[in-house]
């Protein structure tokens, strides 16, 4: 591995602002704003949209899309139906 070449990866602090869950990990990204963390240590803290706290995959709230009803709401639209033969 060259040295010199790599990003220098810290503890940060990332929030999900959907759900207000906080993680620690490493990371390279950087912020300029801080949080003071449940081990008394200041770390850059960096707000996300979305996380597994809040994704609906992950949380179990996930809702299956209904692809047939879709099929023939376009077959009615355009009256055409679907071929079965080539």
């Amino acid at each position: 591995m060259k040295l010199g070449i790599h990003p220098v990866s810290r503890p940060v602090v990332f929030r999900d602002r959907a759900s207000d869950a906080t993680f620690l990990t490493l990371s390279t990204a950087s912020s300029e704003t801080t949080i003071d963390w449940e081990d008394g240590n200041t770390y850059p803290l960096i707000d996300v949209e979305v996380s597994s706290a809040s994704h609906p995959f992950y949380t179990g709230t996930a809702r299956v899309v209904d692809s047939a009803g879709r099929i023939e709401q376009f077959e009615r639209r355009y009256g055409r139906t679907a071929s079965t033969t080539r």
